[in-house]
């Protein structure tokens, strides 16, 4: 059976609880990155548009690539202003990751700008890749796109952790995200995810999003899979577990270190 291309899936998943793997798309440029990801049987990727250079039109032809796949194409955009997030919307994102959210304002204004009236203001483009350029009436697109755009609020400050429970308050935000490389550098410990202060902001962020009802992510955090658990039972549902440059890196340098050795052995006659 086709894959209904207006669906977001890695929303309804959040919706009942299920676990989402994400892929980040960091360097990568062609809309193959989509059909690789869908291999490795990730859920969503977010495309990086804060940290890298990717454009508008390649993210994107991306974001079209994973719709055809059922892969949740997601951008994080670069700043607060409505027009990176509405543009990338209307371009074939189902969901926006807005860093740096701070305060409960901040949010609104994301709800504002993402979602079509009675739930925001956000302008009407008509037909949209997001819903496969199907043949509906306005009103029904406006519906069908506030169910399906997936509005992520990034924690990445003290200041946010603090107004953990105010922001997720907020009605039209789905997912709390705790951006962990921001956090931590904020916090005076770049890098450092197990400490003890970086246990209580994720402690904090989860239970907001249980009392509210929102989902929560979590990026950054890679490998130490005893950590990784821990967040799962703490309520973590959206994971950004690696991406394209981190997963060229590991591959290619445990191949060298492979390939060296097995040279070092053959010098020594011992291969």
């Amino acid at each position: 059976m086709p894959h209904d291309i207006g669906v977001n899936s890695a929303k309804r998943k959040l919706s009942v609880g299920e676990l989402v793997l994400c892929f980040g798309v960091n360097q990568l440029r062609t809309p193959n990155i989509a059909m690789i990801a869908a291999a490795c049987g990730f859920d969503a990727l977010y495309i990086d548009l804060e940290h890298n250079p990717t454009s508008l039109e390649t993210a994107a032809g991306i974001c079209v690539a994973a719709l055809g796949l059922g892969i949740t194409p997601i951008c994080r955009v670069s700043s607060h202003d409505p027009h990176d997030s509405t543009r990338i919307l209307d371009c074939g994102a189902q969901g926006v990751m807005v860093p740096h959210v701070n305060t409960a304002a901040e949010a609104k204004a994301i709800v504002e700008a993402c979602r079509f009236a009675p739930h925001g203001h956000r302008s009407a483009a008509g037909t949209v890749p997001a819903l496969g350029y199907a043949p509906l009436g306005q009103a029904e697109i406006c519906r069908r796109l506030n169910q399906e755009t997936l509005l992520i609020a990034m924690i990445e400050t003290p200041e946010a952790v603090a107004n953990a429970d105010a922001i997720a308050a907020v009605e039209g935000i789905d997912t709390l995200h705790i951006g962990s490389t921001d956090l931590s550098t904020e916090m005076g410990i770049p890098g450092d995810y197990k400490h003890e202060r970086m246990r209580t902001a994720f402690e904090t962020v989860a239970a907001a999003a249980r009392k509210h009802g929102k989902s929560m992510g979590v990026g950054g955090v890679r490998e130490d899979v005893t950590f990784q658990s821990w967040l799962l039972r703490l309520g973590v549902r959206y994971l950004t577990s690696g991406s394209d440059t981190l997963y060229i890196l590991s591959g290619g340098r445990a191949d060298v270190k492979k390939i060296r050795q097995v040279a070092a052995d053959a010098s020594a006659g011992t291969g």
